[in-house]
């Protein structure tokens, strides 16, 4: 069993790079709105609860199978200790069923971020960024207050990787990752 996060800033590509691994491995992708769209179409509004208790309950039950492993995709704000916290939680619960966690950080600048913000598969993926200026305004407001990005040396792990993709196609990023944690290949 295997854990994989993938984390980056708004728009850095997590869920399409996500969605390119699972097509060459025999991993799950779990992305980070598969929890809130539902929750937001049930409550009309995110509710960071619910969404934390769904993907609990995924996390916890996903472990407990021989599954070959589960891709999670979401925005770390390393400026704030809940989400180191949940991070080391989350791994935890792998690390404790015997699997290995690794961590993709992906890096893409702002301006080309605000470019895949608008993008077909993130908006049919998504609908809660469907309106394109809110979802821009909430891009642009979080990453005032909240820094998303590492610093060097920051992120503790030893099966890390951090990999500029802003000229990568997602299927080069995947590829890239497949290859630097030597994942298990589908048969093409």
């Amino acid at each position: 069993m295997k854990l994989l996060f993938i984390f980056g800033a708004h728009a850095a590509g997590k869920m399409t790079v996500g969605q390119a691994l699972s097509r060459i491995t025999p991993m799950k992708l779990f992305h980070n709105h598969m929890t809130i769209e539902p929750v937001i179409e049930l409550f009309g509004a995110y509710n960071g609860e619910v969404t934390q208790r769904l993907r609990q309950v995924v996390f916890e039950e996903f472990a407990k199978t021989d599954n070959y492993g589960l891709i999670f995709t979401f925005i770390w704000a390393f400026s704030e200790q809940a989400d180191w916290d949940y991070v080391e939680w989350v791994s935890r619960i792998y690390r404790e069923a015997g699997a290995q966690v690794d961590y993709v950080e992906l890096i893409a600048p702002q301006d080309v971020r605000l470019v895949r913000n608008r993008t077909e598969n993130r908006l049919k993926e998504k609908a809660s960024k469907r309106d394109v200026e809110l979802s821009e305004m909430r891009f642009l407001s979080a990453e005032q207050h909240y820094r998303v990005v590492s610093e060097p040396g920051e992120i503790p792990y030893e099966r890390y990787l951090r990999l500029d993709n802003t000229n990568l196609s997602p299927e080069e990023a995947a590829e890239i990752i497949a290859r630097h944690f030597e994942y298990e290949r589908i048969e093409q």
